[in-house]
């Protein structure tokens, strides 16, 4: 695996490929790497003939307050998860690299009016404007035929979409299933957070979520009644929930009850860790 921290030498790499006729598959990611990039790594190895993967932790998707500086920065277990896994190149770029102006004044940023303000983003402010940028700053100098993304964060995945298709960005966007822990739990980085006491009750939300899914299939339509029960089990489970909502995949604009291909999303704190989930609906 050769490792990169500027973008010319990794572009005259990519340049090579690109002249030996190979696919490239690209894995984003802000490293802690766990099993669920591993899949997505594994994905990218079956369906490409070169994988890159990124480690770089975003400022700019960071709100005020959040945890930018202690995010768990663990680089050479992550380099040698990489080199197990068969990854040709990793992308270790420093803030500067893709902020030439830095972060603290205003920057050319991607945003999408509306969804950016909506569920997860209605709690952080910001947030998706800072992953939208980075990974469109990110595909600029990769080039990749193919992006990998894990459905865990299913309202990016589907605002990553929107954004390569009306950008006119020339690349296939593949969501990977979550991988989750024996419990259901999915896997996080975010999830070494979770205190002893915690975690066995941290896989409560997608079983709440499941059960939601599992009543829209015996056709209850009854949204905000499913939603606001499962905000009350949620906190009398002792979380803090910033939202559990029923949406269409197709847009993520609210469900109605004529729709059958359905999500239900929710987000929530235990403890000192937010918790992220979904469940996918066809009925």
């Amino acid at each position: 695996m050769q490792s990169f921290e500027h973008v010319p030498a990794l572009r005259a790499l990519v340049a090579e490929w690109r002249g030996q006729n190979k696919t490239i598959g690209f894995v984003p990611t802000m490293g802690s790497l766990h099993n669920g990039h591993r899949s997505l790594v594994a994905n990218a190895r079956a369906r490409c003939d070169r994988v890159v993967v990124s480690i770089f932790v975003n400022p700019t998707q960071f709100s005020a307050g959040e945890d930018f500086e202690d995010y768990p920065r663990t680089i050479d277990a992550d380099k040698l998860a990489l080199v197990e896994d068969g990854v040709d190149a990793l992308f270790l770029p420093k803030v500067k690299d893709l902020y030439p102006r830095g972060v603290d004044i205003a920057t050319t940023m991607v945003s999408i009016s509306g969804l950016n303000s909506e569920l997860c983003g209605a709690h952080r402010d910001g947030h998706f404007d800072g992953v939208l940028t980075v990974v469109n700053k990110l595909l600029n100098i990769i080039t990749s035929d193919m992006l990998f993304l894990g459905q865990k964060d299913f309202q990016q995945l589907y605002m990553v979409r929107q954004m390569v298709s009306e950008l006119l960005i020339p690349v296939e966007v593949i969501g990977v299933p979550t991988y989750r822990e024996a419990d259901g739990l999915a896997m996080s980085s975010r999830n070494q957070y979770l205190t002893e006491a915690d975690r066995p009750k941290a896989s409560s939300l997608y079983n709440i979520l499941c059960n939601i899914s599992e009543s829209l299939n015996q056709g209850n339509n009854d949204f905000s009644a499913l939603e606001n029960a499962a905000l009350s089990k949620l906190q009398n489970l002792g979380f803090v929930p910033d939202y559990v909502e029923v949406r269409r995949q197709q847009d993520m604009a609210k469900a109605k009850a004529e729709d059958k291909e359905l999500v239900v999303l929710g987000a929530a704190k235990l403890g000192k860790t937010r918790l992220i989930d979904n469940a996918e609906v066809s009925r």
